[in-house]
């Protein structure tokens, strides 16, 4: 195959086949619709319309009509043949190539997520599939209640409702471990905003992590994985909003850095919790509530499905139990943070 090949080049053979099949009344041979299958394997690797390539089958056939003896019939069967083997080699060339580039994208993906690959290399590759890594990028993190892949009718609904929102410029769509993922430009928080409301309906009602913007490749990894843990705190903390932004929860990493102190405040300060009848757990989803409520009574009791006076003894066995009085604002703050800390080490499910 060269630069130089035009439409007639894979019409190689048409006319002389046509004319022989015509006026022997025979069909095709297997080399004959393997040769048809080829040119059309090659037409397509070429990058020439297949409407046009039948187009010119249709007039090879025209031209050759008035030479052959034989019937019509005859001549129709063939030209059907050897357009249907040139059509089946061009979409299997085609489908090839897809199975290429969806292979070129997974590891692209991979090796992006995952930090491998030299990085000038990995930003070479960043431009084939729309992103330029000199930038600083965000990514967000959609998880619903099944896990989604490349092509699914989810992903593909929200990739086409941010194109035509924002056309397609430096943003990527894509699947991994199940969840959904936006990369995008950190100076347009707008598109992730906008994944995250499309995320969360396509997804019926599912949550979206979305990580800070940071810089280079590497920056794509780190907000990668800030975007996950957003969605893991989200989850051990009771979170109920939808859409957990890491920047908005980098105190609770900073509370588990020393993850051993924490331990022992939860310890020190609930454990005699673990003492009261039905255990710890109770009373602890009070203090939970109770702090997330504003140290509202009347709301702590609705979310826990209590009257307030329920709620009101039971924070003074709290009291009682630990020394400390949730109600007091010089014990509150210790309280709550070993009640964060209980949530974050999933305690006293695990032990410490």
């Amino acid at each position: 195959m060269t630069d130089q090949e035009g439409p007639a080049d894979y019409l190689q053979g048409y006319a002389e086949i046509l004319a022989d099949v015509s006026a022997t009344g025979r069909r095709l041979t297997r080399e004959e619709i393997e040769s048809r299958r080829a040119l059309g394997e090659r037409a397509a690797d070429a990058g020439h319309p297949l409407r046009g390539l039948v187009s010119e089958h249709l007039t090879a056939a025209r031209a050759a009509w008035p030479h052959s003896p034989g019937s019509a019939d005859t001549a129709l069967a063939a030209v059907q043949q050897a357009v249907d083997a040139f059509a089946e080699g061009y979409e299997r060339a085609q489908r090839q190539a897809v199975r290429q580039e969806e292979a070129a994208r997974r590891e692209f993906i991979d090796d992006l997520l995952y930090g491998r690959s030299d990085l000038g290399r990995l930003a070479e590759r960043a431009e084939r599939f729309g992103l330029r890594l000199s930038q600083d990028h965000a990514v967000a993190v959609a998880e619903g209640s099944t896990a989604y892949e490349e092509g699914d009718p989810t992903p593909r609904q929200v990739e086409y409702a941010l194109i035509g929102r924002f056309g397609d410029r430096d943003i990527l769509i894509t699947t991994k471990d199940g969840r959904l993922l936006c990369i995008a430009p950190g100076r347009h928080d707008d598109i992730l905003t906008y994944f995250a409301k499309q995320a969360h309906a396509a997804t019926d009602g599912g949550r979206v992590g979305i990580g800070r913007p940071q810089p280079g490749a590497g920056g794509v990894v780190h907000s990668y994985e800030e975007a996950l843990n957003a969605l893991e705190l989200g989850e051990r903390l009771g979170i109920e909003d939808p859409v957990l932004r890491a920047a908005d929860l980098l105190v609770y990493p900073v509370l588990t850095r020393d993850r051993q102190a924490m331990a022992d405040l939860v310890l020190d300060a609930l454990g005699p919790l673990t003492t009261a009848r039905g255990g710890a757990q109770p009373l602890l989803d009070t203090l939970g509530a109770y702090f997330d409520s504003g140290c509202v009574a009347a709301e702590a009791a609705r979310r826990l499905a209590l009257s307030v006076r329920a709620l009101t003894y039971r924070l003074e066995r709290i009291h009682k139990l630990t020394g400390a009085n949730p109600a007091d604002p010089a014990d509150r703050y210790m309280l709550q943070t070993a009640t964060i800390g209980a949530r974050l080490l999933d305690w006293p499910a695990q032990a410490l």
